[in-house]
């Protein structure tokens, strides 16, 4: 059946600038990350992608080595959009990046001009698009100058390859740093992309200031902690989650400590007439230099229910001092190692 996307899908979701930039990106956005791979039904990605669009969702976030295997979340998706979306590419935020390992060899991860524009390409390639909006360098390579690496990004942009360009997991110095490249080369930098949520607040300690100062927008992954902030773990580790596959999210980080805190949060979500992941979601779009929220989805109930968290927004004094009692570091950055240089 042919698609038609909702006629009022522009009425459901709010949109907040990216930065001082004139683009604007749906407060909650959908990553492609997990469940978008070989490994899921075709038809299951669809049923998501369909609704993502018709509740307002325009931006989708993916990356070269998404899937698995490798690529194939950005071959999935070029699919269903070239069979689906054709007609919306202009209503849509596609991003993709290229910094973690994607092929083998010395050319096939980390920064260097000669991997990103070639991964780019492939990206493009297996998407079947001829542009991007949003190029990220997905991580800092301490061994390749920085000018190189945003260098890349500049001329993704001048080739009309990628309309903006990002980083991800950059430390607030490096950050600053690779603005002021790109701002000298005339590209301005778009956004940036840490992780960031109720377990990981690392970004409160100066990356936030430096976003505002550089007039960056800032889209946070992993908000829901890698699935610890549902209702998942709150009993134990269930068979099929993420955990119970080793699957980014280890179960050694799910200590009794840990869920005691969760447990918490979940009773004050309960209290607002929300589902901890809701709680979890409003709370890290609290802060205006948030541009967005990067969710992904396994279902359509799932989808809906995350955005859902956008109707309760509003906090007060005493729920935010609530939340602080147990909104603590859990060891869950993975990514620190990006972001420590």
């Amino acid at each position: 059946m042919t698609y038609a996307a909702a006629a009022d899908r522009y009425d459901r979701i709010q949109y907040r600038r990216c930065g001082r930039s004139g683009l604007k990106l749906p407060a909650v956005s959908l990553g492609l990350w997990h469940n978008f791979g070989d490994d899921r039904p075709l038809d299951t990605q669809r049923a998501i992608l369909r609704r993502a669009f018709d509740l307002g969702i325009t931006h989708f976030d993916l990356a070269n080595n998404y899937g698995p295997p490798y690529g194939s979340a950005e071959r999935n998706f070029g699919r269903i959009l070239r069979e689906d979306f054709a007609a919306y590419r202009d209503e849509m935020v596609i991003s993709t990046k290229a910094g973690y390992d994607m092929w083998p060899g010395p050319y096939g991860e980390w920064g260097s001009r000669k991997y990103l524009l070639a991964s780019l390409d492939q990206s493009l390639k297996r998407m079947g698009v001829e542009y991007v909006d949003i190029f990220y360098s997905h991580r800092f390579d301490p061994e390749t100058p920085l000018e190189e690496t945003m260098g890349a990004l500049d001329r993704a942009v001048r080739s009309g390859k990628a309309l903006y360009a990002g980083i991800s997991s950059y430390s607030p110095e490096r950050t600053a740093e690779a603005a002021a490249i790109l701002r000298e080369m005339g590209t301005p930098l778009l956004i940036h992309q840490p992780s960031y949520s109720m377990l990981n607040r690392w970004i409160e300690g100066g990356l936030l200031d430096t976003l505002e100062r550089e007039g960056v927008g800032c889209i946070a992954f992993s908000p829901l902690a890698q699935g610890m902030l549902t209702d998942r773990y709150l009993d134990g580790i269930p068979e099929g989650s993420r955990a119970s596959q080793g699957k980014s999210l280890s179960p050694d980080l799910l200590t009794e400590e840990t869920l005691r805190h969760v447990r918490a949060l979940n009773e004050i979500a309960a209290r607002r007439g929300q589902s901890l992941a809701q709680l979890a979601l409003a709370w890290a779009l609290r802060d205006r230099r948030v541009t967005s929220v990067l969710i992904g989805a396994s279902s359509v109930a799932q989808l809906e229910a995350n955005v859902a968290s956008l109707d309760r927004l509003e906090f007060t004094a005493e729920e935010l001092d609530a939340i602080d009692k147990d909104a603590v570091e859990a060891g869950i950055n993975i990514w620190s190692a990006s972001s420590a240089h």
